[in-house]
């Protein structure tokens, strides 16, 4: 149990600090959730039937979505394009999805490789793809949640004021879906880019996602 612990540390801390914050979430979201309901006379609800919500599930959704466009994006960008010190970034000259031979692939693989990279083919194809691919696919998924939680409590709002209520394809034009979106998509675009001009210049001693302190800034692509 305690080398279970150790290995993995990482995917354990912050998938705990993802439970309590999510917990933390539900409960504020809550009480705010009731204020709202009794300035229009209307009763609380329980924790249970807050959870069930689409109020909700779309205030989760639209996190969650922004998070992983973020990873999808980045993972395919940095395929292409380079920051020249900062240790997210290929060196220059590696640019691109780099030789059979630099990704130890096919023939060039070893005995420990994943066998998928190993066969060849449309296997290894989509294998070395597959962080990309995963990474769309929870986007798309979690973006067509929170359309579908949207609308849910989009209309649920305008029956209380006697407005109409919006068909999906109508909720997806709409501005409150793009405020949704939108204000979430431009921190992580915001946040994605500091990282890879900040750690240029800047050291986290010991941690991958920094040069060693001593590197000089023009280095690229020299983990510490």
């Amino acid at each position: 149990m305690r080398r279970f612990l150790r290995d993995n540390a990482l995917s354990l801390a912050f998938g705990l600090l993802f439970l309590l914050s999510l917990a933390g979430q539900a409960f504020a979201g809550l009480a705010d959730y009731n204020d709202r309901r009794l300035s229009h006379a209307a009763e609380s609800i329980g924790l249970l039937d807050y959870l069930t919500s689409a109020d909700f599930a779309v205030d989760v959704a639209e996190n969650w979505q922004s998070e992983y466009l973020q990873f999808f994006l980045y993972v395919f960008a940095t395929v292409w394009l380079l920051q020249r010190g900062s240790p997210e970034s290929k060196p220059r000259g590696r640019a691109g999805l780099e030789t059979d031979k630099e990704q130890q692939i096919g023939r060039h693989s070893t005995a420990d490789s994943p066998k998928w990279a190993r066969a060849g083919g449309w296997r290894t194809g989509i294998f070395s793809m597959s962080l990309g691919l995963v990474m769309l696919g929870l986007f798309l998924l979690s973006w067509l949640a929170q359309s579908v939680a949207g609308m849910s409590a989009y209309n649920a709002e305008q029956l209380t004021e006697f407005g109409d209520p919006e068909s999906w394809s109508g909720y997806l034009a709409s501005a409150d879906f793009w405020n949704r979106t939108l204000q979430n998509w431009q921190s992580e675009f915001l946040a994605i880019g500091s990282m890879a001009v900040f750690s240029v210049y800047l050291r986290q001693r010991g941690s991958p996602e920094s040069k060693p302190v001593g590197a000089p800034h023009h280095v690229t692509d020299e983990s510490g």
